[in-house]
């Protein structure tokens, strides 16, 4: 299902400069993940993705109390093993939207973080947390699995064992706990946090924006490959930018003591 920006219900999206700001924007639902939600972020990240005056995303929830609290339980309740099967491959499919977007996404995890929620979190490229932040994958205390990919990004991300221990028992992590394991890249007081999300951006979007893309290719399709063929990808794509004329300007730009001026749209 195609929406249009215009149409868009549960998700609010805003632009600073080069960075767009998507919110997840059902507070009275602890901004669960409905049907409707799923196919306004995947709209909204696909819009995004071929936007050349985008240089970075920013992800979080309205309000205070939730980043994304999970799947929409009410839904999850009545379905069987065909639209449970379509329910899990819809969510997968918006995690895949999110990790293989060309612009780098930062999650900001403002508050609860589960199921659903921490498995976006974890499509992400990076992820900030406020310190009141709880995260966790509590699918078996409701009888279920894991759907939307976190059986399979959370042990990479921070090793089976510890993924184990969190799938199996259900208990969540507190912010701090998450940076220690490797879950998030900082943690924030949480009326900083929003601030530090950009300014990370902002840093980002201070690169070479093709430079950036491809640097995000190499490690995101590099990571399950063999060495020999990560690193043959790796060559593959600094040829590539090696012929553009991003790569001319930064080098310039080094050699004359000034900051690049990056084209963009």
């Amino acid at each position: 299902m195609s929406i249009p920006f215009s149409e868009l219900q549960n998700v609010l999206l805003a632009r600073e400069g080069f960075l767009a700001i998507v919110s997840v924007n059902r507070p009275t639902k602890l901004n669960a993940l409905d049907d409707r939600t799923i196919a306004e972020l995947d709209a909204v990240f696909a819009g995004l993705a071929s936007d050349d005056s985008v240089g970075a995303i920013v992800l979080t929830g309205a309000g205070e109390k939730s980043f994304v609290a999970g799947a929409d339980i009410g839904v999850l309740s009545k379905q069987g093993v065909l639209d449970g099967k379509q329910n899990a491959l819809a969510g997968q499919a918006l995690t895949l939207r999110i990790e293989n977007c060309r612009k780098p996404v930062i999650a900001a995890i403002n508050g609860f973080a589960f199921g659903g929620g921490l498995e976006m979190a974890l499509a992400c490229d990076l992820r900030f947390a406020a310190k009141s932040a709880k995260m966790g994958l509590p699918e078996v205390s409701l009888g279920i699995i894991p759907g939307y990919g976190g059986t399979q990004r959370l042990p990479r991300l921070v090793g089976t064992g510890v993924a184990l221990q969190m799938i199996l028992t259900g208990d969540p992590v507190t912010a701090d706990e998450a940076l220690r394991i490797g879950l998030v890249n900082g943690v924030f007081e949480p009326a900083d946090l929003l601030a530090e999300c950009k300014k990370v951006a902002n840093k980002i979007v201070s690169r070479g924006p093709q430079a950036v893309s491809l640097a995000k290719e190499a490690v995101r399709r590099g990571v399950p490959m063999t060495m020999q063929d990560g690193l043959a990808l790796e060559a593959d794509l600094f040829g590539i930018i090696s012929s553009t004329a991003e790569m001319k300007e930064g080098m310039a730009a080094f050699l004359e003591k000034r900051k690049p001026s990056w084209l963009r749209g």
